[in-house]
């Protein structure tokens, strides 16, 4: 097969999986930061976009459909690897970040850096080299905005992405928890653009946790990748009626990487609808906006353009002026360099 015939046939599901990461976030914005009581009274259940109620604080007043630092963040880092021809450039990426949340904080948001993030920026400003800045960066940001390193490097060989997404999660995340967070999901989206079933590709999940784990600086907290390969089994044991509450009380829907990301990769575990599996994701309580990423760049990444409705990625798309086929497009092209 040549390249361009590779090209053709990833190309859909590559920008199913962009796509896939802005439905989720887009879902879970009016639940984000909310516990489960708070969501019930504002939505009942999540069943598609809404605008945000009011008990949401973070994102107060914005509509439904509207995307949050989850999209835009990937978005970000689709960029800066198409600019640094694969590389994310890590002062370059440090500076994005200040000047990304600047904008926000100067439109009156609440939806800013997270507290790893957060964290590394501040230490930048202080002087830290850019490059040591991530080392107790412990949370699910850079796993929430990976998904272009899955796009960009082939399932193939793990220790290469594993390579590329520490690479990515330097500035932030360099941590064991960070980098084997973001590695489960870029792996499981890269195995899904290389034809990988859900199985398959929640396998190179498990495959890759493991050996991020390894990387970066130790800091204590539940192994991902065995947490994960836990989760998927007994979730799948759970009457639907009880999920929700499950994944909330035994997973965990915080900001911590061996919470939510294995909330997500769980989910996707489950074999449902990708859109009720988003949904429900929405609803679960936590980092719901993060978790439903997660999960749609993993669905999208293995089920193509068929996994989301037509006027969901319309909404999506045009409602937050997305324009993620020339993104895909140069991602790809990463992929397949020689």
């Amino acid at each position: 097969m040549t390249i361009h015939e590779d090209v053709t046939m990833q190309r859909p599901h590559a920008l199913a999986a962009m796509t896939g990461l802005a439905i989720g976030d887009a879902l879970g914005m009016p639940t984000q930061s909310m516990s489960l009581a708070e969501i019930r009274a504002d939505h009942g259940r999540i069943t598609g976009f809404a605008d945000a109620g009011p008990h949401q604080r973070i994102a107060a007043g914005m509509s439904a459909g509207t995307v949050t630092d989850d999209t835009e963040q990937a978005v970000m880092v689709a960029e800066l690897l198409i600019e640094g021809g694969g590389r994310l450039d890590p002062t370059r990426f440090a500076e994005a970040l200040i000047a990304w949340e600047r904008e926000m904080e100067a439109k009156g948001s609440l939806d800013l850096l997270g507290p790893s993030t957060k964290t590394a920026v501040q230490r930048i400003l202080d002087g830290v080299p850019a490059s040591e800045a991530g080392s107790t960066g412990t949370t699910n940001g850079a796993a929430m905005r990976i998904a272009p390193v899955g796009v960009a490097v082939p399932s193939d060989d793990l220790v290469r992405l594993v390579d590329a997404v520490q690479d990515a999660s330097r500035v932030t995340h360099d941590t064991g928890l960070g980098i084997a967070g973001a590695s489960a999901v870029a792996a499981a989206v890269s195995a899904g653009i290389d034809g990988a079933t859900r199985a398959e590709a929640l396998d190179a999940a498990v495959a890759a946790a493991a050996l991020g784990a390894s990387r970066g600086h130790w800091v204590a907290g539940a192994d991902i990748a065995a947490k994960t390969t836990w989760a998927r089994a007994h979730l799948r044991t759970v009457p639907a009626a009880e999920r929700i509450d499950t994944v909330s009380q035994l997973i965990g829907t915080s900001v911590a990487s061996q919470e939510s990301v294995v909330a997500a990769l769980a989910l996707v575990g489950l074999d449902l609808d990708p859109w009720e599996t988003l949904c429900t994701a929405a609803s679960i309580g936590g980092d719901t906006d993060t978790i439903a990423a997660m999960a749609g760049a993993v669905l999208g990444a293995v089920h193509g353009p068929d996994a989301w409705p037509a006027d969901a990625v319309t909404t999506v798309t045009t409602r937050n002026h997305l324009e993620l086929g020339s993104l895909v497009d140069g991602l790809l092209a990463l992929r397949h360099r020689a």
